[in-house]
């Protein structure tokens, strides 16, 4: 029985369903999904969203809905949005966390194995399993990045590209300012109107909202996450036909986000130009790495918004 529509104004091509992973048969997932108007020479692909950790498949749907009213005419590939276990309007927790320590029931490699499962399912049921190799297309955000790359590393040659919005450094422990409580530390690596306890709180209350080790509510545990995609600009990533997947970074406006996180987080807005935004940046020229150096689409590479 299909679930309930969001209360929303969305196309009616939009399909908001349930559906049960046959690894784990205990617990259902909810997804939106629409086929899409496939013409005669419509390769087999489909387009699937990954969610950031603090937010649902609800933020893509009027994106999903605005590709349908776009391109309804001249055709659009099938469009996957999905709420993980325990995530939006999936109420069930994952199974696999029955009889773990709250919280420390599943990490990231075993989202991407949940993912496959549910890719492989809707192209089979939903799609047409009979068309040959699908290619897929990842929009994603923040650990949604992290989801994509890791799936286009475990399951070559199925990833045809990657729209990453605002990738999380992977690698990081979002510890990116000096400690003042280090024994190195020197005054002069802040800037000057950062004092020491303003740094000590800064870093204390990021550990505390962003840190690894953070219980969230869907129970995802990110601690090995750096063990997981240990490198940026690693490995390189095969797509369909042997070439790389095309790779496409929308980064955050670097002086916006240095004016939201003194509003949200009381962050210095020097303390975010010299240290989070530089190292941030940097860590997504190396993910415009991950693909074929050659790769000449014009849509490839690293863009600011």
């Amino acid at each position: 029985m299909a679930a309930p529509q969001p209360a929303m104004m969305l196309p009616r091509e939009l399909i908001h369903d349930t559906i049960v992973l046959a690894h784990k048969p205990s617990a259902k997932i909810h997804y939106t999904f629409t086929p899409g108007r496939l013409l005669q020479s419509s390769p087999h692909r489909l387009i699937v969203f990954l969610n950031g950790l603090m937010t649902d498949k609800s933020t893509w749907l009027p994106i999903m809905a605005g590709v349908i009213r776009r391109h309804g005419d001249d055709g659009y590939p099938p469009l996957l949005a999905y709420d993980r276990y325990g995530q939006g309007l999936t109420e069930d927790q994952d199974p696999q966390d029955q009889g773990r320590e709250k919280g420390r029931g599943h990490d990231v490699g075993d989202v991407v194995r949940d993912l496959h499962q549910l890719i492989t399912q809707i192209d089979k049921d939903r799609i047409s399993g009979s068309r040959g190799q699908l290619h897929i297309v990842f929009v994603a955000n923040s650990i949604g990045c992290a989801i994509a790359r890791l799936y286009a590393e475990w399951y070559p040659g199925f990833v045809e590209g990657l729209l990453l919005l605002d990738p999380m450094m992977a690698s990081s422990k979002f510890d990116w300012w000096p400690d003042p409580d280090s024994d190195d530390f020197s005054p002069d690596d802040v800037p000057e109107e950062v004092t020491v306890e303003v740094l000590r709180e800064q870093r204390s209350k990021f550990a505390t909202i962003f840190g690894t080790d953070v219980i969230n509510n869907e129970g995802l545990d990110r601690r090995n996450l750096a063990d997981l995609l240990p490198h940026s600009d690693q490995p390189y990533l095969q797509g369909p036909g042997g070439r790389g997947p095309v790779v496409t970074i929308v980064e955050h406006d670097p002086e916006r986000f240095a004016a939201d996180s003194l509003q949200s987080m009381g962050t210095p807005i020097s303390l975010s130009m010299k240290y989070t935004n530089p190292i941030w940046h940097h860590y997504n020229k190396g993910v415009a790495q991950i693909t074929d150096p050659n790769l000449t689409a014009p849509a490839s590479g690293l863009h600011k918004v």
